[in-house]
């Protein structure tokens, strides 16, 4: 029978968490997502956890206009409307020094993609992105 990887000393990957946030799309890098993503990756960097939780910048997630979108694996949570002030309760949760925010968990509306028009973003697109 298999051993939980959280709690074995059996290497079956070579993280603890991949946590994959959207950078490409029409939506996440309006809304901030480079800016999420290197913040994140500090907070794991603070803590020396770079060698169990590894932070990467993903493609689409065709989520757009929910965003920025932060997925992580292996345990499928998906994030929506992930801010700046936002990100420390996030790492925090990656870390394991808190419960699962569950305010940020993403509902999606269906099954595939779910795109919404920019007029209805939550997070409006940022005025001095350069894209």
């Amino acid at each position: 029978m298999p051993q939980d990887p959280e709690n074995s000393d059996e290497v079956t990957r070579p993280y603890d968490r991949l946590v994959l946030v959207c950078v490409k799309g029409k939506s996440c890098p309006l809304q901030g997502a480079e800016n999420i993503c290197s913040q994140l990756r500090e907070e794991i960097f603070q803590k020396g956890l770079t060698h169990r939780i590894r932070v990467v910048k993903s493609g689409c997630l065709a989520q757009c206009g929910h965003g920025p979108m932060v997925a992580v694996e292996p345990n499928g949570s998906w994030f929506s409307e992930i801010t700046e002030e936002k990100v420390p309760s996030l790492a925090r949760w990656l870390l394991g020094e808190a419960e699962l925010p569950q305010e940020m968990l993403f509902s999606p509306p269906q099954r595939g993609k779910n795109i919404l028009p920019m007029k209805d973003w939550p997070i409006p697109p940022e005025s001095d992105s350069g894209s």
